[in-house]
């Protein structure tokens, strides 16, 4: 009897166990949906996930549940970005436009446009806009008005603009 052959077997056991609790979520980390982008916008995120700062608005970096290339957090509670998000509907609304959506504004911060939206919950949203890839920026309640995120878009504005050249985002 080869006895090699079995203790692999006793091994892996402690083994999975182990990387089970490595790799399990900490409970106070944010869990977003991940976006799904197209094969032209892909390797943009890609990139822009690479030149993100370490710190946004004195918040260390913790990524958001489950990883990827497309999400990114900063602090807790998360200040979220999504990279390759789908172009948001009051990106093309003409009352937007004509700035008489008091919860949709646009507006620019050190060279990058976003279009700001305030949540049904109060919270504020932010999507670029003119750029080839729509990166979305959610600020958590206590972060709760547009004047607030100005050192927030200000911290991102050079990774956005360095990874995501300007143009028109995919339409889909």
């Amino acid at each position: 009897m080869n006895i090699f052959r079995h203790r692999p077997l006793g091994l892996l056991a402690p083994a999975l166990l182990a990387a089970a609790v490595s790799c399990s979520p900490a409970r106070d980390s944010a869990t977003v949906a991940v976006p799904t982008p197209d094969a032209k916008t892909a390797p943009l995120c890609r990139n822009l996930h690479k030149v993100l700062p370490r710190k946004v608005d004195g918040r260390t970096r913790a990524d958001p549940e489950p990883r990827s290339v497309y999400t990114a957090g900063w602090g807790n509670p998360a200040i979220i970005l999504r990279c390759g998000i789908v172009r948001p509907p009051k990106m093309v609304d003409p009352e937007v436009a004509q700035g008489k959506d008091p919860n949709a504004i646009g507006g620019g911060v050190d060279g990058v446009d976003w279009l700001m939206e305030k949540e049904g919950d109060g919270t504020w949203r932010f999507t670029t806009s003119g750029r080839l890839a729509y990166v979305q920026v959610t600020l958590p309640e206590k972060l709760s008005g547009p004047d607030d995120s100005a050192q927030v878009l200000t911290d991102l504005a050079p990774a956005v603009k360095k990874a995501v050249p300007k143009g028109i985002g995919s339409m889909r």
